[in-house]
């Protein structure tokens, strides 16, 4: 049974992954708001996007290093209210020079929270002795909607105030559950090996896992910056249609971390993976052929189902993996969200435009299915699982 102490902490994490949930949300609702303010066109809003990613790759870095010396908890005390912070200043910034630094700032500090979070939700889970990772995702995909909804009802006042508001709770719910994180000491796991507990691990064993994130998030990409594209141009959505096909990709990705732990529990990793492949699969060669608005809604729902299983069992792996609980390959592995991100916009950006919207989701289609090949990466030998402490 887990003790009070491992209650506490597990309380802790789920207040961390809303408040990232939050914060982003706060600040990716508000990008044609922004885009309006400083009169950008779509080529400089690209550029200005993709100092996120390209930072937060930075950050992510930075965390593996700073975690293995100091632990998560201190990590996460630091950043997160410094991405609470740069959220408020991207709303207040009167001008793109200084738009520019703030959004610098912002990268550095998501990536090293997403890092961080993750670290703990493995020190969690580690201590818990089962699959608890999903739960602390689907908590942050909760807030993320409820930061959306916000700014849709707020959406009459001045744009600082509706960044500025959620952001007093952000930071609020940071520092009250800061203290209860696990401390480096509860991350270690004991007889390590003294290399591990230096921070030295391989690349080897988790490639299999930086790839099945990296092509995860080609499709996130795909999804989350031409649905809306795809349902205007290519079915010739209403207006009231069009946002229906992300709705249903939130949705079942939502739904399926709700139960993703139980299903882990029974089935393994490896074939959850497996499963979500095929699936992810499945959903993106309905948006290639889909014939019409309702069967194009569902394929997007598909493509929900599927990949939502891959980042929750990549950290999971990532930390069994990792026999000192250092972080350092979970900050690897979470790298590899960013590079899929960067890889998806541009991959599929680039098809569409050489060819068309429908073939352009041939390539998230393709790396959707080597997940499947990736599976088995995901159940490393119990040799090298940790034990739990709880």
């Amino acid at each position: 049974m887990p003790s009070l102490r491992d209650r506490q902490a597990r309380r802790a994490t789920y207040v961390v992954y809303a408040v990232q949930g939050l914060s982003f949300a706060s600040l990716l609702i508000q990008v044609a708001n922004l885009q309006a303010k400083h009169g950008l066109d779509e080529g400089t809003l690209t550029l200005l996007l993709l100092i996120v990613p390209v930072f937060a790759g930075v950050g992510s870095v930075a965390a593996g290093t700073f975690a293995a010396r100091f632990g998560s908890k201190l990590l996460l005390r630091i950043a997160q209210p410094v991405v609470a912070a740069a959220v408020v200043l991207v709303g207040l910034a009167p001008n793109v020079p200084l738009l520019l630094p703030v959004l610098l700032l912002f990268g550095l500090g998501v990536g090293a929270v997403d890092a961080g979070m993750n670290m703990q939700g493995v020190a969690v889970e580690r201590r818990y002795g089962v699959q608890v990772l999903n739960g602390f995702h689907s908590v942050w995909s909760v807030f993320s909607m409820l930061g959306a909804a916000w700014a849709s009802a707020a959406a009459d006042l001045p744009l600082p105030l509706i960044m500025s508001i959620p952001m007093v709770f952000a930071v609020a719910g940071s520092l009250l559950s800061g203290r209860h994180l696990c401390t480096p000491e509860e991350e270690k796991v004991e007889d390590a090996p003294a290399g591990a507990a230096a921070g030295k691990f391989p690349w080897r064993p988790i490639i299999p896992l930086c790839l099945a994130m990296a092509f995860l998030y080609v499709g996130d990409a795909a999804v989350s910056n031409f649905n809306t594209v795809f349902m205007k141009n290519v079915l010739q959505a209403s207006a009231q249609v069009i946002p229906l096909a992300y709705v249903a990709y939130q949705a079942t990705t939502l739904a399926v971390r709700l139960g993703g732990d139980l299903a882990v529990r029974r089935y393994g990793p490896a074939a959850i993976v497996r499963i979500g492949g095929v699936i992810a699969t499945l959903g993106f060669l309905g948006v290639v052929l889909a014939p019409n608005q309702p069967l194009g809604i569902v394929a997007f729902g598909l493509t929900g189902i599927g990949l939502s299983v891959v980042a929750p069992q990549s950290f999971s792996a990532a930390g069994k993996l990792d026999p000192a609980g250092t972080g350092v390959a979970i900050a690897r592995v979470n790298l590899f969200n960013y590079v899929g991100f960067i890889v998806g916009a541009a991959l599929v950006g680039g098809i569409a435009d050489a060819a068309d919207m429908r073939l352009a989701f041939a390539a998230p289609l393709v790396l959707a299915s080597v997940i499947i090949v990736l599976a088995p990466g995901f159940e490393p030998n119990r040799r090298t699982s940790a034990p739990s402490t709880a």
